[in-house]
């Protein structure tokens, strides 16, 4: 009898392995220095005030993971560190990286609780009540982290999600919980009549506005603060939720979706942007993974087209759409009846 090839289970036994040599580069400021000027390990220990035989072993480790190139005793970056991997890259991924290894990996680690009792192991992992989002705004540091990383990210999801559907009926967008405007960026940028305003939380939209001077459309981007939940909603005939409805129960989207259809004008809609597991949930193994995140991190999880099309009917919308992007979200657009 033949044995079963173990590729993908030693793949996975090191898999972790690999992301914390990641993450732990980009924490010590490696690709930041690197970017300055190649240099030897032995060199790169002592301005970082690290062991130089331990860091040649971690640089080797990148070397292997195509984060840098040797040549010699020198190390230099590869254009994906220089792209993602230093903090002053504008299309930098370091605050979801530096998120992920100080809060989810830790999280990650008590994944087995979660699977038992079935929900998300903030107090066990960093003690408190009530900690969830909370704990992303618990200092400025760790808000700007987690502002960063979602930033990161939504520059490769968003404007996928702003042209997988024509949004040119549409002239007013307000994106709730738009964090640091991502989304109202792109689709500003893409639609030349759309006007868009960043709706989230005070201490949220003052990092929005930095975005939003910066953008070829600053003229039709504006920021406004409040609580999605329970504040009145900014006029709008478009609204956007991306990476907002897989945080919350079925109970708390409904909430919000009834929310959002009646601020709609007839014939408005609401672009809900998220990654869509398959409708056996056989896939994809991202969204898959990010479900398991939801466990973990919130009271939420990933959900199928055809769940999110029964989330939306039973708040009233129709003609409900779901897209894939071939980006890390995919989207759905449901609209108000005219």
């Amino acid at each position: 009898m033949a044995h079963a090839d173990p590729t993908t289970v030693l793949d996975l036994i090191d898999a972790f392995r690999r992301s914390k040599t990641m993450f732990t580069a980009v924490s010590l400021g490696i690709f930041d220095r690197l970017h300055q000027a190649e240099a030897s390990a032995a060199a790169l220990a002592v301005e970082l005030d690290l062991h130089p035989g331990a860091l040649e072993r971690l640089l080797n480790g990148c070397v292997g993971l195509g984060l840098l190139t040797k040549s010699g005793s020198l190390y230099f970056n590869t254009s994906e560190a220089e792209t993602y991997l230093r903090r002053e890259s504008p299309d930098t991924l370091t605050g979801y990286i530096l998120y992920s290894d100080q809060v989810l990996f830790q999280l990650w680690g008590h994944l087995e609780d979660a699977i038992r009792e079935g929900t998300h192991r903030w107090d066990q992992t960093f003690g408190g009540r009530g900690a969830l989002f909370d704990h992303f705004f618990r200092t400025p540091e760790a808000r700007q982290t987690f502002l960063s990383g979602m930033h990161g990210l939504g520059q490769i999801g968003s404007p996928a999600v702003v042209r997988i559907f024509n949004l040119n009926q549409f002239r007013q967008l307000v994106d709730l919980g738009g964090a640091t405007g991502h989304l109202a960026i792109a689709a500003c940028e893409r639609y030349g009549n759309l006007r868009a305003t960043v709706f989230d939380l005070p201490a949220v939209v003052e990092s929005a506005k930095t975005h939003i001077a910066a953008s070829r459309a600053a003229d039709r981007l504006s920021v406004a603060a409040g609580d999605f939940f329970t504040d009145p909603l900014p006029p709008a005939d478009l609204y956007a939720v991306g990476r907002i409805l897989h945080d919350w129960s079925d109970d708390k989207i409904h909430s919000l979706l009834t929310r959002i259809h009646a601020a709609l004008p007839p014939g408005g809609a609401v672009l809900v942007a998220e990654t869509l597991l398959d409708e056996d949930s056989s896939g994809p193994v991202s969204s898959q993974m990010q479900s398991l995140n939801m466990l973990i991190c919130t009271e939420g999880r990933e959900r199928t087209a055809t769940e999110y099309q029964a989330l939306l009917e039973s708040c009233c919308f129709t003609r409900v759409e779901a897209r894939r992007t071939g980006a890390p979200l995919d989207a759905v657009l449901a609209f108000k009846k005219e």
